[in-house]
């Protein structure tokens, strides 16, 4: 067979072989997200009462006196009812985040409370690398791992609820985590406020 002949044939191998490195280069291991940013920008988190809070708040004489000096003075009121809303927030605990080994990762992160038994993790000024499949995680010092999940965006502000179960002097490292790879981009200790 001459070269020629095998021309169509070695045209197609090569198409194939350029979809699949195609494929594994984009697909798989992404490396799109090397440079492209995805950036958020959220408000401070939504504390939500459960309903049994919100039954007490509007059972308490308080709020009642307030309900009835509305229709005399509604400035007075809303004054008033802000005073019996849920807890004011609070930071329980607080870090800098710094990169690990090539990765670069600044912002401050805390974990913000209501009172309640909500809690969130909150990044500001938050600047990573991107890469694939970045997850957010809690740490312990024996490795074990809460997901906080997906990273929302590689540069903003964001918000992650923290389950009521977890403690934070156990869990108290808040990692960046490329589960792909299985590689730490970086993280922030948590310290009591």
């Amino acid at each position: 067979m001459s070269l020629s002949k095998n021309k169509p044939l070695i045209g197609g191998i090569a198409v194939v072989l350029l979809a699949v490195a195609a494929w594994l280069a984009f697909g798989f291991f992404g490396i799109q997200t090397a440079f492209i940013d995805d950036e958020v920008n959220e408000g401070g988190p939504v504390f939500t009462a459960t309903a049994e809070e919100q039954d007490t708040v509007a059972e308490t004489e308080e709020f009642q006196e307030a309900m009835e000096d509305a229709q005399e003075d509604t400035t007075e009121v809303s004054e008033t009812a802000e005073d019996d809303m849920p807890g004011e927030i609070v930071t329980l605990f607080a870090g800098d985040f710094a990169g690990e080994s090539r990765y670069e990762i600044n912002g401050t992160v805390s974990v913000l409370n209501d009172g309640s038994e909500q809690r969130f993790l909150r990044f500001e000024n938050f600047e990573s690398d991107n890469g694939p499949d970045l997850k957010v995680y809690l740490r312990a010092e024996n490795g074990e791992f809460v997901s906080l999940g997906e990273l929302k965006g590689n540069i903003g502000d964001q918000n992650y609820e923290i389950p009521a179960d977890v403690d934070l002097t156990v869990f108290s490292t808040v990692e960046i985590w490329c589960e792909r790879f299985g590689v730490g981009f970086g993280g922030a200790e948590l310290l009591a406020a």
